[in-house]
C-alpha cells in the first residue's frame, strides 16, 4: 500500500490502512478456499472481512468522507456505492453458508471491486484527506473511531 505522502503517520489513516492490510490478507484466505472448493471456508473468511469492514466503513462514511464530500462529491458517492455492493455480497454469508450456487463467483467478483476500492482509498482518498482536512476534521474522524472501535489489535494482526 501507499507510503509516499506521509498520510499513514496520522493515527486515523494508519488504523484504516491496517484494516485494509487485514482485509487483503483475508481475501487471500477466500481465494485459497475457492481454489480448494471449500465454500464454508469462503463464507467464514467473508464474515471475518465483514467484521473488519464494519467499523472501518463507519469511520470513513461518518468521519472522513463528509469532510471530503464537498470537494470530491462524485468520488465519495462512488466509494459509498461500492461499500453497499461489497456489504451486500459479504452479508449473504453473515449467518450461514449461502445456498445460492452463484455466491462464490459473486464473492470473487466483489472482492475484485474491494481490491480496487482499497487502492482508490490508499492512493487517492487518504492523500487528499492529508491536504484537505484540518485539525477539527481529524478530531471528528477520531471521535467516530472512538465511538465504533476497531476489530484489530494495534499491531495490525
Amino acid at each position: 500500500m501507499c507510503e509516499y505522502c506521509g498520510c499513514q503517520s496520522l493515527e486515523a489513516v494508519g488504523e484504516l490502512t491496517r484494516e485494509h492490510d487485514a482485509v487483503v490478507n483475508l481475501v487471500g484466505d477466500v481465494r485459497a478456499a475457492r481454489r480448494d472448493g471449500d465454500v464454508p471456508a469462503m463464507a467464514g473468511a467473508a464474515r471475518r472481512i465483514a467484521e473488519v469492514l464494519a467499523p472501518h466503513t463507519r469511520v470513513e462514511e461518518e468521519g472522513l468522507f463528509p469532510a471530503l464530500a464537498e470537494e470530491f462529491p462524485g468520488h465519495i458517492e462512488a466509494l459509498e456505492a461500492e461499500h453497499r455492493r461489497i456489504e451486500a455480497v459479504l452479508g449473504e454469508a453473515s449467518d450461514a453458508v449461502p445456498a445460492d450456487p452463484s455466491w462464490p463467483q459473486r464473492l470473487q467478483e466483489v472482492l475484485e471491486v474491494l481490491r480496487e476500492h482499497i487502492l482508490k482509498e490508499q492512493d487517492g482518498v487518504f492523500p487528499a484527506a492529508l491536504s484537505a482536512l484540518g485539525p477539527e476534521e481529524w478530531e471528528a474522524v477520531e471521535a467516530v473511531r472512538a465511538r465504533v472501535g476497531t476489530r484489530l489489535a494495534r499491531t495490525g494482526a
